[in-house]
């Protein structure tokens, strides 16, 4: 994909230039064990407004944000978390960034043709739903209206400001008990509703890839009930 010079400048640049730097990535998540399926999720960037958005974004503006959404309780897997548009794979889609997009049109009625893919990051495990998931960056040159298409999957689409997921009052580390065993990672306090678990994960390798990580105190630990 071909990204001219002179439009990379900002956020959209060093989110481009995260994709050769995230390498690392998969280290961080536990591998999945026999069978996998192939999944995508949308990490879609863009601005806090309905102007489309321009390439010369100052890096991590105050209107800087990112496309999430809440699972329905009822799901058998991921129940009630916070995550990227995404999902499984369909033997019809052409690639990776075919399916984030297509299930985040029907996740959260998004247009896709208002998408600008910047990318993808290194293919992630999922150990509880043994996924294999590609995350396909993606910037929103014009947005678009959004939200919950099927609740009966998707209870809440919401757009949170990267500047307040990278403050360190937001941040801190969660830890679940599974199994007789203590499993700690990154999590956001966003206004009391908690991003933990993988999609807090990649949210943090990207920040590192990106050079956006503003150091906050991971000593800090506060129990997530799945």
């Amino acid at each position: 994909m071909s990204h001219p010079a002179e439009t990379l400048r900002g956020a959209r640049a060093e989110l481009i230039a995260a994709t050769g730097r995230a390498s690392d990535l998969p280290s961080r998540f536990a591998p999945v064990v026999g069978a996998s399926r192939p999944a995508a999720v949308l990490m879609l960037f863009g601005r806090l407004d309905s102007i489309p958005a321009g390439s010369d974004e100052s890096t991590v503006a105050a209107d800087l944000d990112v496309l999430l959404q809440r699972r329905s309780a009822t799901l058998s897997s991921h129940a009630g978390q916070v995550s990227f548009p995404g999902g499984r794979r369909d033997a019809h889609d052409a690639d990776a960034v075919a399916t984030a997009l297509r299930e985040a049109e029907e996740e959260t009625g998004l247009d896709p043709s208002g998408v600008e893919v910047l990318g993808t990051l290194p293919d992630l495990p999922v150990m509880p739903s043994r996924y294999i998931v590609t995350p396909v960056l993606a910037w929103w040159r014009s947005p678009s209206r959004v939200a919950a298409v099927d609740h009966a999957e998707t209870v809440d689409v919401f757009r949170v400001p990267v500047a307040q997921l990278l403050d360190p009052q937001t941040r801190f580390t969660s830890t679940v008990r599974r199994v007789g065993r203590t499993f700690r990672g990154p999590a956001f306090d966003v206004d009391g509703t908690i991003v933990w678990g993988f999609t807090a994960m990649l949210l943090d390798g990207l920040f590192d890839a990106a050079g956006w990580t503003i150091p906050w105190d991971r000593s800090v630990e506060r129990p997530i009930e799945p």
